[in-house]
């Protein structure tokens, strides 16, 4: 039995805790509210962000971050504009060679880092892992038949946290390639808003596939030029996060879009509401370290204007369909993939 530390108590966090704890591990939760450390280690319950699931007895929660710094396995759930904030609070707290999965999806709008460039920054000691892919929170704690990939460069350290969280139901996929696992977590948010607005506009399910398939064109660009491998972006933590979060009426990025496509904004959407749209912030960073690569993102920037500089979706949608006609490009991919 191995003692587990999770930072962020939302769905996500509780979910991965959860998925921990019922192998058999004690888990230390952090969260920043008092009401769900209360909730959890009272009623074993999260009723603010996963109502309906009975938690683990081994599942305990804290809001004292020290108490999981102790721990050799950190699971860092926090969104990904606080993430630096959060690792900066672990910064000295931790014993060298700390096991640190990053499980937020994003890229930082401040900077254009990714969210292992910030751990490598801030707990150059650490271990750092990617945990991402296709898994709606609600869904990995029902129990529901779920698969994702895990990345990490230190395959003895990538198989511990493997067998953390392999259940009969939750399926993780070894893999190596940090950059491809996130590049495909951040740039599906931004394009989820683009097929909610797509849907919410009521353009049709021709249009969605179109813009699936081309923002997944975008997608491999700004891989590769970050030294993305393509294979990995075909795989779960691309391709496969991608389709969920563009058809999943569960996704807060792609709710924000039907929102935005009928009319409303971003600020009374989001106003109120717990949970974070992370395509938003990630929109804006992925732009501007595009910019520096060279890369034309034409649909993420759409999103950007639109979310961002308060753009007419309407005139969004005519510049792209207005974009000079050329070949698709797909001969090279499969090449590489083959």
């Amino acid at each position: 039995m191995t003692a587990v530390g999770v930072i962020g108590g939302g769905a996500w966090g509780t979910a991965i805790a959860q998925l921990v704890a019922m192998n058999g591990h004690d888990v230390f939760l952090w969260a920043r509210e008092a009401d769900v450390v209360d909730a959890i280690n009272r009623t074993h319950q999260n009723p603010d962000f996963l109502p309906g699931v009975a938690l683990a007895p081994s599942l305990a929660a804290t809001d004292r971050i020290a108490d999981v710094a102790t721990n050799t396995t950190i699971f860092l759930t926090t969104p990904a504009q606080y993430l630096r904030a959060t690792v900066g609070a672990l910064a000295g707290r931790l014993a060298p060679g700390t096991r640190i999965a990053i499980c937020a999806k994003g890229v930082e709008a401040s900077t254009g880092a990714l969210m292992s460039e910030i751990v490598a920054a801030c707990l150059p000691d650490a271990v750092p892992a990617v945990l991402s892919g296709p898994t709606f929170a609600t869904e990995v704690a029902a129990g529901k038949p779920t698969a994702a990939t895990l990345a990490c460069a230190d395959e003895a350290a990538g198989a511990v946290l493997i067998e953390l969280l392999s259940t009969r139901t939750f399926r993780p996929y070894l893999g190596r390639d940090l950059i491809g696992t996130q590049v495909g977590g951040a740039v599906k948010n931004v394009l989820a808003i683009a097929c909610g607005i797509v849907a919410g506009r009521e353009l049709g399910d021709n249009a969605r596939a179109a813009l699936i398939t081309r923002g997944l064109a975008e997608m491999l660009r700004f891989g590769r030029a970050l030294g993305a491998e393509e294979a990995t972006l075909m795989g779960l933590s691309g391709l496969g996060d991608l389709v969920l979060t563009c058809t999943g009426p569960m996704s807060r990025n792609y709710s924000l879009g039907v929102a935005l496509g009928r009319g409303q904004s971003a600020a009374d959407f989001t106003r109120g509401k717990k949970s974070v749209a992370e395509g938003v912030a990630t929109a804006r960073a992925v732009i501007q370290r595009a910019a520096v690569l060279g890369v034309d993102m034409p649909i993420v920037e759409a999103v950007h204007a639109v979310v961002d500089r308060d753009a007419s979706i309407d005139e969004a949608i005519a510049a792209l369909l207005a974009r000079p006609l050329k070949h698709e490009g797909t001969d090279r991919l499969v090449e590489r993939l083959c």
